[in-house]
């Protein structure tokens, strides 16, 4: 019988999906693909396959899990089966550079950003920021890894030749230029089955290490402006949002094969809107949701069971 695979490589991410699953009472089966084996010459089982796979996987010991799951996920498609969030999806899951690249083609605006390996060449990044204050972060990130501000390049270079330096798992360092916002938020959007579901507001006070779930820290923000911490909820879904932006980031899921993803932007004082990341990982936080009455992994679970349901199940 076909069932619905989740692929991932951390359960605690994983359960609030199977419990939808089971709500649902669809069959469904988790692939950890933490280590593991695949036959090339054995034929995949039929079903639904999901992957949620991480670019923060290394930071949790599973450090070569993107690129098994990348080898396994190529191995379904070239057998023909429905599968959701695959290769592509990866690709930009665990690269900035390909995710930015993938959003300027659509025509939707990025920080500037330079990347760079190597000290002297993240120096010589830093200095095409010159008079400006910059951020760096990680290529390969999730977990606000390697965020920094600065706003000279000597702190930047006291800060590479410290013990405070994380070097980045693929070894590229951005240097992003810093969006002086407002307010202390950001916008989270959120979209399943290639279509949006919700937007969501996300304040970044208290730092950049802030997720829509509940027991984890897997966002990659910008750095908080102001220093007073609000009283309101950190996640607050934003009713009847609109904007043309929604339009553009629906076209760059399409292109590159994602149909579950949070795409995050900031805006700057002008209003004009930059966006930095696409979470093909994405979480929810059940709060916010509840307060709302809109449940994302909900959504992904009811999508899912339509795709199976589509295999003659």
């Amino acid at each position: 019988m076909a069932k619905i695979y989740v692929i991932h490589e951390n359960s605690e991410w994983t359960v609030h999906l199977t419990k939808r699953l089971e709500e649902l009472g669809l069959p469904y089966e988790e692939w950890h693909l933490d280590e593991g084996l695949v036959d090339l010459s054995a034929e995949p089982p039929q079903g639904v396959f999901y992957s949620r796979m991480s670019a923060s996987s290394h930071t949790r010991g599973h450090r070569y899990a993107p690129e098994f799951t990348s080898g396994v996920l190529t191995w379904l498609e070239q057998h023909g089966r429905t599968v959701f969030n695959g290769t592509r999806a990866l690709q930009l899951e665990v690269s900035k550079v390909a995710q930015y690249m993938a959003l300027n083609a659509h025509g939707v605006r990025t920080p500037k950003t330079v990347a760079a390996v190597g000290t002297q060449h993240i120096l010589a990044a830093a200095k095409k920021f010159e008079g400006q204050p910059f951020i760096t972060k990680h290529n390969r990130a999730g977990k606000g890894l390697g965020v920094q501000l600065f706003h000279t390049v000597g702190a930047l270079e006291q800060y590479l030749h410290s013990p405070d330096f994380e070097v980045p798992v693929d070894g590229i360092t951005l240097i992003q230029e810093y969006i002086q916002a407002p307010e202390p938020f950001i916008t989270r959007c959120e979209f399943v089955g290639g279509k949006f579901l919700y937007a969501v507001q996300v304040d970044t006070s208290e730092g950049f290490e802030l997720c829509p779930a509940d027991a984890c820290q897997i966002g990659d923000l910008f750095c908080p402006v102001g220093e007073e911490v609000p009283s309101k909820p950190k996640f607050q879904l934003l009713e009847d949002f609109h904007d043309p932006i929604l339009e553009k980031y629906a076209a760059v899921l399409a292109a590159n094969g994602i149909n579950v993803a949070g795409i995050e932007f900031i805006r700057n004082r002008d209003g004009e809107i930059f966006t930095y990341d696409i979470n093909t990982n994405t979480n929810y936080n059940s709060d916010a949701e509840a307060t709302a009455g809109i449940f994302g992994m909900k959504a992904v679970a009811e999508f899912l069971g339509a795709e199976l349901k589509k295999l003659g199940n």
